[in-house]
C-alpha cells in the first residue's frame, strides 16, 4: 500500500509534468511530410520569382513574416502578403532584375519540432546557395533559416521564417543571370 506522502509525491510530479507535456502537441507523420514539402515549395518559389513573387507570399500565413538576422540583429523585415512578394523579387519592380536571379537555394538538414499549441511547429534548415556571382558553380553557406509554422485550412504555413548568417559572416553574394564573359555552364 501506497503511504499518503508517495500518493502526495506522485500527484504532485503528474501536476508538474503533465501540462509541460500538454504544452507541445505531437505531431503526425503526415505533418512532418506537409512542413518539408512547405520548405521545399520555399526554395523554388525563391529562385523561380513566379507570379511575381505572390506564390512565395502565400506559403506564409495572411500576417506572415520574413526577416534576416545579422549578429543578433534584424536588419530586414517584411510583414503581410504584399511584402513578402516585394521580398521574394528583392525589392525590385519584377522577378528578373532580383539579387538572387540565377541562385539556388539548397536547404539541408532540415530539423522540425512540436511547439506549443495545436498545429504549431518550429524547424531550422541550413541555407546553401549555388549560383553566385553569375557563376553557376560558386557554392556558398549562407547560415541558416530558423522557423514558425501553423497548421491552418490550407495546410501548413511558415508563420515567420528568420534568415540568420552564419557567425563572423559579413555578407552573402548574391546572384545575377550569365551574361557575355560569365563561365560557361
Amino acid at each position: 500500500m501506497l503511504r499518503p506522502t508517495t500518493l502526495t509525491a506522485v500527484a504532485l510530479i503528474t501536476m508538474l509534468i503533465g501540462p509541460a507535456a500538454a504544452m507541445a502537441q505531437s505531431l503526425t507523420p503526415q505533418d512532418y511530410i506537409a512542413i518539408q514539402q512547405l520548405v521545399s515549395k520555399y526554395a523554388y518559389a525563391i529562385d523561380e520569382c513566379t507570379n511575381k513573387g505572390y506564390d512565395y507570399a502565400d506559403l506564409y500565413v495572411p500576417d506572415g513574416s520574413f526577416a534576416t538576422s545579422r549578429n543578433g540583429k534584424i536588419s530586414n523585415r517584411f510583414d503581410g502578403r504584399e511584402k513578402l512578394a516585394e521580398a521574394a523579387r528583392g525589392g525590385a519592380a519584377d522577378c528578373k532584375d532580383g539579387p538572387w536571379a540565377g541562385i539556388v537555394h539548397l536547404l539541408a538538414n532540415h530539423v522540425i519540432e512540436p511547439a506549443p499549441g495545436a498545429g504549431r511547429a518550429t524547424g531550422k534548415v541550413y541555407l546553401i546557395a549555388i549560383g553566385l556571382d553569375g557563376d553557376p558553380g560558386k557554392v556558398e553557406a549562407q547560415g541558416r533559416y530558423e522557423d514558425v509554422y501553423v497548421k491552418t485550412a490550407q495546410g501548413w504555413r511558415f508563420k515567420s521564417r528568420l534568415h540568420v548568417l552564419a557567425p563572423g559572416q559579413a555578407e552573402v553574394s548574391r546572384g545575377s543571370r550569365p551574361g557575355p564573359g560569365a563561365p560557361a555552364k
